[in-house]
């Protein structure tokens, strides 16, 4: 089971990476744009999931590279990958941190920086 901590460790070897609280909550952005957060659910989230509980435990929202991405990653998640109404038409997933693996959420935050990272940030970390 992952944690918010455990999330910034990965988040901040990745290059130029800041953290920051917005609204009480923990962001991780790369040039100003931010690629991943923690996104509690809010009461109108909540009441969309009707009958069903709600994932539980801190839930990370990461950026993906576009909507066809955002489709990829959802059509054979890994275990805690999931979207909501609320990011419907926009590029991004949702991680249950407390189900998502060590590998996956690795991976995904890489992917989400790569996303959101300048062109030669990116060269120069893909070493291009």
């Amino acid at each position: 089971m992952a944690s918010l901590d455990e999330v910034a460790g990965l988040a901040l070897v990745l290059p130029e990476v800041a953290e920051a609280d917005r609204r009480g909550t923990r962001t991780w952005a790369v040039a100003g744009k931010v690629f991943a957060w923690e996104r509690p659910f809010s009461k109108a989230d909540v009441r969309r999931f009707g009958d069903t509980t709600p994932p539980g435990g801190p839930i990370l929202a990461v950026r993906v590279a576009d909507l066809e991405d955002k489709e990829a990653v959802l059509a054979s998640p890994p275990e805690g990958v999931f979207t909501i109404p609320h990011f419907d038409g926009f590029a991004a997933v949702l991680l249950e941190l407390g189900r998502v693996g060590d590998r996956e959420l690795g991976e995904l935050l890489e992917d989400a920086w790569l996303a959101m990272a300048p062109p030669g940030l990116v060269a120069d970390f893909l070493g291009r």
